[in-house]
């Protein structure tokens, strides 16, 4: 496997750290008064998304891991899973729900995701930052109820997710919602 020192180590790079994959959250570069100099990585588990802190000596080496980002479109979902089909080669591959975790509410058919597969087997789904979704469910806003400093209402879109929108916002629009974060962005 392909190493790389960790002076060259960037935010978003995907190494094995103990053997596993990780996504490399921050670095910072430490160089105490005594002593030699150290990095202080978080790293991100690709799999199962805990988040970890740990430093390492200045100049050691980390595997690349092997992992590769593919786009596939959204066909269709099953029972315990979804089906994703890639667009080059129209192969398809079923993914569980457990590795999709929370990004099963950002989930539409015929949408384009990237999906990371680790050795060979897909651990995660990325949906796009910024998705248009149409409200189903909303409160209707009471016109000129803003003393109160609450100007957001819950709604719900068309995929299932619950977001706070302004109360000008009526059921049937179609919003624009950053999916990193869940907050509504524009209509």
């Amino acid at each position: 496997m392909a190493q790389i020192s960790t002076t060259d180590i960037r935010a978003g790079m995907k190494v094995e750290f103990e053997g596993q994959p990780y996504n490399v959250v921050t670095i910072e570069f430490v160089k105490p008064g005594k002593g030699r100099a150290f990095n202080r990585i978080r790293f991100k588990h690709l799999t199962n998304g805990r988040v970890v802190e740990r430093t390492v000596t200045s100049g050691d080496k980390l595997e690349i891991a092997d992992v590769v980002e593919s786009k596939m479109r959204l066909l269709y979902k099953e029972g315990d899973g979804v089906v994703f089909m890639d667009e080059t080669t129209f192969e398809q591959t079923t993914i569980p729900m457990t590795n999709i975790g929370d990004t099963s509410q950002w989930l539409l058919e015929d949408l384009i995701y990237d999906i990371l597969f680790y050795k060979g087997v897909p651990v995660a789904v990325e949906p796009p930052i910024f998705m248009e979704m149409r409200i189903i469910e909303t409160a209707p806003g009471d016109r000129g109820n803003t003393a109160s400093g609450r100007v957001l209402k819950p709604a719900i879109v068309q995929s299932g997710a619950k977001v706070q929108v302004p109360i000008f916002v009526v059921q049937d629009e179609m919003i624009k919602i950053d999916t990193r974060t869940g907050e509504y962005v524009s209509r």
